[in-house]
C-alpha cells in the first residue's frame, strides 16, 4: 500500500512515521508512506497556497490549484482508492473504518490548515471525509499520522503478534478487559488467580465478563 499525505507543514509528521510500529512496516515493504510539501505545487514567486476567502469572513482558506496540481501529478505514478480529508465534519473514525481502510488499495491523505480547504476540492476530487473527534486542531498533520497508524497496524505483517490486533478495544464492539503481567505480586497487589491457573476456557470466559463489565461502566453506549 502506498500512503501519500499532503501538507503544508511537511515537518510535523517527521517524528510519527520514523518509529517503532509505523517505521518497521515501512523497512518490510508492506507500506510506503509518503509526505509532499503542498507548496512544490502551488505557482507564484512566493509559492502562496492560501487566500482571502470569496464573500469576506476572518481566516484564510487553502486554495484549489496547489491540491489539485499534487493530486494529479501522483494520479499520473499511481492509482488509488481513496482520497481522504481530514476534517472536523467528517464520517468519525472508528475501528470498523480502520478495519476496511486496512484492506483497501493506495490512498491520498489531503491536510487542511487555516479555515479549510476550497470546496471546489472536497467536491470533485475527495472520496472520503473523516475526523478523529469532535474538536478542531491545528492542521490535519496529526490527524493523518492517527489514521495512518489505526490503518498500518491492521495490515498482514505488520505486527509481531497478528491476533494482537484481533483482541483490541472495538473489534468486537467491547472494551478491552484489564491485563497483568509479571510479578504475580507487588507490594501485595495480586494478579486475579484465574489468569496464573492455566486453565484457557476459564480465563476466556473470565477475560469477556470483564470487557462486558468495563464497557457498561465507560462507554454503555456501545452495547
Amino acid at each position: 500500500m502506498i500512503i501519500d499525505i499532503i501538507t503544508v507543514v511537511p515537518g510535523i509528521l517527521e517524528g510519527p512515521f520514523s518509529h517503532s510500529i509505523l517505521q518497521r512496516a515501512q523497512n518490510k515493504g508492506i507500506v510506503q508512506i509518503r509526505v509532499h510539501n503542498l507548496r512544490e505545487y502551488a505557482s507564484g514567486k512566493h509559492k502562496n497556497v492560501d487566500d482571502y476567502q470569496y464573500g469576506g469572513g476572518s481566516g484564510m482558506v487553502m486554495m484549489i490549484e496547489p491540491f489539485v496540481n499534487c493530486i494529479e501529478h501522483l494520479q499520473k505514478e499511481n492509482t488509488y482508492e481513496e482520497i481522504i480529508f481530514l476534517s472536523p465534519d467528517g464520517e468519525t473514525l472508528s475501528q470498523n473504518m480502520a478495519n476496511e481502510l486496512s484492506l483497501k488499495g493506495n490512498m491520498i491523505m489531503l491536510c487542511g490548515h487555516y479555515k479549510g480547504i476550497d470546496q471546489r476540492i472536497r467536491d470533485h476530487y475527495i472520496t472520503k471525509e473523516i475526523s478523529i473527534g469532535d474538536y478542531v486542531l491545528s492542521g490535519g498533520e496529526l490527524a493523518a499520522a492517527v489514521l495512518v497508524d489505526s490503518i498500518v497496524r491492521l495490515m498482514p505483517g505488520v505486527l509481531n503478534d497478528e491476533t494482537s490486533a484481533l483482541t483490541d478495544s472495538f473489534q468486537d464492539g467491547l472494551l478491552s478487559a484489564p491485563v497483568y503481567t509479571r510479578p504475580a505480586e507487588f507490594r501485595g497487589l495480586k494478579v486475579p488467580d484465574i489468569l496464573i491457573g492455566g486453565n484457557t476456557p476459564e480465563v476466556e470466559k473470565w477475560r469477556f465478563e470483564q470487557a462486558l463489565l468495563r464497557t457498561k461502566e465507560r462507554r454503555p453506549d456501545l452495547l
